[in-house]
């Protein structure tokens, strides 16, 4: 992913996390799929695999709203974007809770994006301080 970054953006440790649950969420939700994508015995989905595509579309914002915290001037602008980062990691969080629910042999690697998830609030809360 290229948002043209400033060099210092790249190095801040929140950004390296954000990236890499974008990774971890993208592998996952693809494992996951494959146990899902089959309908059951009376022609319905599982409503779980809605999920799979919250869990990447929610950890693919983290990034942008990163940057975009950075990049702002003004210090209301800068608390719109935190709280729409904290918004993500929490929705983020509850899917993946969802989906340890589900019958997927990929749900045992979500207590692994949840733990990069609480990673990524402390890292979060000492960032804030920076802005």
């Amino acid at each position: 992913m290229n948002y043209n970054l400033p060099s210092h953006l790249s190095e801040l440790p929140i950004y390296k996390k954000a990236m890499d649950i974008i990774m971890l969420s993208r592998s996952i939700s693809t494992y996951i799929n494959h146990d899902l994508s089959y309908l059951n015995d009376d022609g319905s989905e599982d409503s779980n695999i809605y999920f799979t595509g919250d869990i990447i579309q929610q950890s693919s914002n983290l990034a942008p709203e990163i940057i975009n915290a950075e990049r702002e001037r003004f210090s209301d602008k800068k608390h719109q974007h935190i709280a729409s980062l904290d918004r993500l990691t929490s929705q983020l969080y509850s899917n993946c809770k969802r989906l340890e629910r589900s019958k997927s042999n990929g749900r045992d690697y979500l207590p692994i994006l949840r733990g990069e998830l609480k990673k990524f609030r402390k890292l979060q809360r000492s960032w804030m301080m920076t802005l």
